[in-house]
């Protein structure tokens, strides 16, 4: 059952549907600031020239659908200026959106994005593990698609989970080369006489890495070209509302059922790790007004080679240095800076304890009482 939200004043959104019609208007008909992030795959408008066989005479099952059909460049910039206005007005002040093409469309998209005023973040490349071949041996083998991130303006305070994307690099900051396969064997959606349902379906790991790292669960998700529903599929799955616009119908029958089919991890599996600086702020000063640490007593450095003593006011005192654990920490040591909470410890029961234990325990007590 679609759940829809109940913002007083605002338009319900049609939550966790497939809507039919064309992208522009219907997303015209939507609540502005509305969508956390849209992912958005465009028609590439691939300009092909007559068939494409295989060194064996096959033909290759290239996109020639009429939707990817535009009768010039000035029609093709037309429609894309059109459909980014549209999305633009949708996003939140804080939110973003990503496109993906091909290098017959990514360029003109691009451009277009920016006269929008959207603010581009990254471009990602997709590179593909096992591409098709080109054929015809003219040109070299086209292994990647080139993914735009961008928000909303300049100042947006977009969703980045950048230790999540880490993680899921093996610990490894995440580069903007992704290697991924493209959509093959049993994920490839077939229709009732055995061929694939859309020439140009995106495999569900790409969608999930950019799920994971730029939205949170519960956000909004708009695919404006939905296709075969792979954001929607992958959306449910992570905990995230999804709405999919598709003005075909083929389209939209496979895309349901695939929804439908779909099963969303339970709660505790889509937490996913988080950068310190998104946790809550925690004064060093709050774990001597809660007692955790008295004034007075000793700290002394992780390191072995430097004490001072707490103050009442949350400060630390060494020698002529006096400050904050941070300023003392770096006036210690000679050092520009210094993070005091991995730099300073105590002693109980005649063990080392770092500090940033007491500020975890207090981070945990602030959390259980917003849950």
């Amino acid at each position: 059952m679609a759940k829809k939200n109940t913002t007083k004043g605002q338009p319900k959104l049609p939550l966790n549907q497939i809507l039919s019609g064309d992208c522009v208007e219907v997303m015209n008909s939507l609540p502005a600031e509305s969508i956390d992030l849209i992912f958005a795959d465009p028609p590439y408008n691939l300009q092909l020239k007559g068939e494409l066989h295989r060194p064996d005479n096959s033909k290759v099952d290239a996109v020639d659908d009429d939707w990817d059909q535009f009768a010039s460049f000035q029609v093709y910039d037309k429609f894309t200026r059109a459909w980014l206005k549209a999305a633009k007005r949708l996003l939140k002040p804080d939110g973003a959106i990503w496109v993906i093409g091909s290098y017959h469309n990514i360029f003109r998209v691009g451009a277009a994005l920016q006269d929008t005023g959207l603010w581009i973040l990254n471009d990602v490349i997709w590179r593909k593990s096992n591409p098709m071949p080109n054929f015809r041996g003219m040109r070299l083998t086209n292994a990647h698609e080139t993914m735009i991130w961008a928000a909303k303006s300049e100042k947006s305070k977009y969703t980045f989970n950048y230790e999540a994307l880490k993680a899921l690099n093996d610990g490894i900051q995440m580069r903007s080369d992704w290697v991924l396969p493209i959509c093959n064997g049993h994920e490839r959606l077939k229709d009732e006489n055995g061929v694939k349902a859309h020439p140009t379906q995106k495999p569900e790991a790409l969608l999930h890495r950019v799920l994971v790292g730029s939205t949170n669960p519960g956000d909004v998700v708009l695919d404006p070209f939905f296709g075969t529903g792979t954001t929607g599929a992958v959306a449910k799955k992570l905990g995230r509302d999804f709405i999919g616009i598709e003005r075909e119908e083929a389209y939209r029958k496979v895309a349901q059922k695939r929804i439908d089919n779909a099963r969303r991890f339970d709660k505790a599996s889509l937490e996913v790790s988080t950068s310190k600086r998104a946790e809550p702020r925690v004064p060093f000063g709050q774990l001597v007004e809660r007692g955790l640490l008295n004034p007075g007593e000793v700290l002394v450095s992780l390191n072995g080679r430097h004490k001072a003593k707490v103050r009442a006011d949350g400060t630390l005192i060494a020698h002529d240095a006096k400050g904050s654990i941070h300023q003392v920490g770096a006036a210690l040591e000679g050092a520009p800076s210094c993070n005091g909470w991995t730099f300073w410890g105590f002693k109980r029961d005649g063990k080392m304890i770092p500090i940033d234990i007491l500020r975890q325990q207090i981070r945990a007590e602030m959390q259980s009482k917003t849950n």
